[in-house]
């Protein structure tokens, strides 16, 4: 369980609750995400890459095909089970492990990245240790891809939803925003690249009210009962629109490199 003041007004939530959805709708990010990632020289061969966060193991195992060798870590035992379930086909090693309690020699990684869950970190231990934990010259990535509700009905009249379930929820109403260094990595890191791209997003029925179910919102802090009623109403909107529909996304990867000290 996290609580976090800053999140959802403190209300708790377990992305553990989540993982089943988790593992069958959030593997949603289109192949050009992952190619910006690879064209700027990351996750590719001969790099050793730390995920943090990497809940159903889905960066690592989409870009597996690159040649990295990838360890994913996650503080949910569920979404690491799940993870490997995925990646049995795959030499990917996975670690149950909070990113601020993470036991690796120093100088391990060549690029460690954290995708769509750098919010739930504590910067000021995170950030020291990422820094400790990559080579000379390694780099951390802050990865995300977010609907953006304002140029979507369907994106909007969900998130209205998710708010009658959970009025705390405070991940509705996204805005664009350009990526910036996070708190505690200036002396540690330098900005080498700061991306920002808008991107469209397939999705059925099906898939989006699995997508909207496998949110913070919903599936990780909801009763059983609340989850069901929520899956009701929101399945019983979708019937009015059309059977498959594009959402559109605003994604970043800002890439720090490690300071010399």
């Amino acid at each position: 369980m996290i609580i976090n003041k800053n999140i959802d007004g403190g209300k708790g939530f377990d992305w553990g609750l989540a993982s089943e959805d988790y593992a069958k709708y959030r593997d949603i990010y289109p192949e050009e995400f992952y190619k910006r990632i690879v064209d700027l020289g990351y996750c590719t061969e001969g790099q050793t890459v730390l995920d943090l966060g990497t809940g159903t193991g889905v960066l690592p195992r989409n870009m597996y095909k690159y040649g990295a060798k990838f360890v994913g870590t996650d503080i949910s035992e569920n979404q690491i089970k799940y993870a490997k379930k995925l990646s049995k086909d795959m030499q990917i090693d996975y670690l149950v492990s909070s990113a601020e309690h993470l036991e690796f020699p120093e100088n391990s990684f060549d690029v460690i990245t954290a995708c769509q869950c750098f919010i739930y970190f504590d910067k000021k231990v995170v950030m020291p240790k990422i820094y400790k934990l990559l080579k000379d010259n390694g780099h951390f990535l802050k990865l995300s891809m977010i609907w953006l509700p304002y140029e979507s009905d369907i994106a909007m009249e969900s998130e209205k939803l998710v708010l009658k379930y959970n009025p705390t929820w405070s991940g509705a109403g996204f805005r664009r925003n350009e990526p910036a260094a996070p708190e505690y990595s200036e002396e540690l890191f330098t900005v080498e690249n700061a991306i920002a791209f808008d991107i469209d997003v397939l999705f059925t029925r099906e898939s989006w009210n699995g997508r909207m179910k496998a949110c913070r919102g919903i599936d990780a802090s909801l009763t059983e009962n609340e989850i069901a009623e929520f899956d009701k109403e929101h399945i019983g909107y979708l019937k009015t629109v059309p059977q498959k529909f594009t959402i559109p996304h605003y994604a970043t990867i800002l890439d720090l490199k490690k300071r010399r000290l």
